[in-house]
């Protein structure tokens, strides 16, 4: 009986190992994140189950003769049992978590990563569509100019010079269409993280680094910690006993653990001023790019409001000219459209660049 308790503990903490390294969903998990759980079960696998123990040897066992008398002879003894450590149990379980934690900071880190390689396109394909949406609309107003300024040529009714002249802007905004439909070629191509505040990501990965830390300080408390308890089967041959078995229960405590609360602090901060310190890390990446961003940031917004008094001007001057209709007036009407159109797609680029650089910056500082 004691031995079918026994090895149903052994059964069910193997199957809840089993069942820890079965991935949760169908989705595979990251390389690096199967590599810590697999280390963390390994090593959680000999705290959590107990150990079978056995001895033979040979002790002086018997009836005491008399005072001063060594208590019986030589007698064979067979020992047998089991033995857990309840703080192995602990430090088990926090080794899991802590690969927990190690795979939840790989996550974020590649997630920081991402959007940090992502950052000098920050906002470009929601810009690049709203300048295109604008040249769409634009472009076929155009060519309808173009194509009224040629047969006034053929007519007499305008010159050659003032033809070339529409045509150059009119390649113009046609450059500009096709560069903006390559861009969009191109940002298609790349990753995208999700549309998150840069600060999300960089709060997200400290807070994993913080709580990888905060298990390790934990398995070095329980380090401290003995609490063993020992049970079995103990047998002198030849010797009568009623009960041939025994248990036992060990507490230990290391007093040096009274200085591990400030000692895991310092690590603690230290592992934080070193995650910003290095200057080959994500922390120093994320701050240049974010000082670059804010600099295109603050220099668009002050563009953006210059472009917007131009476009204002324009379809002011539009409107008073649409009564005028001579030619002098036309010809100076189709420069004021294809201008026009020129500063709404650069204002439509710079209104959406502007809100999705201020979505991606957030508020916090690094």
């Amino acid at each position: 009986m004691r031995w079918a308790v026994a090895w149903g503990v052994l059964a069910g903490l193997g199957a809840g190992a089993a069942e820890a390294q079965e991935p949760a969903g169908e989705e595979r998990e990251p390389g690096y994140c199967a590599f810590v759980r697999g280390v963390g079960d390994a090593e959680s696998a000999v705290l959590l189950a107990p150990d079978v123990f056995a001895n033979v040897g040979v002790v002086n066992a018997g009836e005491a003769s008399g005072g001063g008398v060594p208590l019986g002879g030589p007698t064979p003894r067979l020992t047998a049992g089991l033995e857990y450590d309840l703080v192995g149990l602990y430090r088990g379980l926090g080794i899991r978590r802590r690969a927990e934690a190690e795979c939840e900071r790989y996550r974020a880190l590649s997630a920081l990563r991402a959007a940090v390689k992502r950052g000098p396109d920050v906002g470009a394909e929601a810009a690049l569509a709203a300048r295109a949406q604008v040249l769409e609309a634009m472009l076929p107003e155009a060519e309808q100019l173009l194509k009224s300024l040629a047969e006034d040529v053929k007519e007499g009714r305008a010159t050659v010079e003032e033809l070339n002249a529409l045509r150059l802007r009119m390649d113009g905004l046609r450059a500009l269409a096709h560069e903006t439909a390559r861009e969009r070629e191109r940002l298609a191509t790349l990753p995208r993280p999700a549309e998150r505040p840069l600060s999300t990501y960089l709060g997200e990965m400290r807070a994993a680094d913080d709580r990888v830390e905060e298990e390790s300080a934990g398995l070095r408390r329980a380090s401290a910690w003995t609490v063993r308890l020992r049970g079995g089967y103990d047998e002198l041959i030849n010797v009568r006993q009623d009960v041939p078995l025994f248990g036992m229960l060990t507490v230990s405590y290391n007093l040096g653990s009274l200085w591990q609360p400030s000692a895991n602090a310092r690590a603690r901060e230290g592992r934080r001023r070193w995650l910003e310190e290095d200057v080959e890390g994500v922390s120093q990446e994320v701050a240049r790019l974010l000082r670059e961003l804010r600099a295109a940031h603050g220099t668009e917004e002050t563009r953006l409001r210059e472009v917007s008094v131009l476009v204002s001007d324009l379809e002011g001057q539009l409107k008073e000219l649409q009564t005028m209709e001579t030619a002098k007036v036309r010809r100076y009407r189709d420069y004021l459209v294809l201008e026009l159109a020129r500063l709404r797609a650069e204002q439509a680029w710079l209104k959406a660049h502007v809100t999705e650089l201020g979505r991606f910056l957030g508020e916090e500082r690094p």
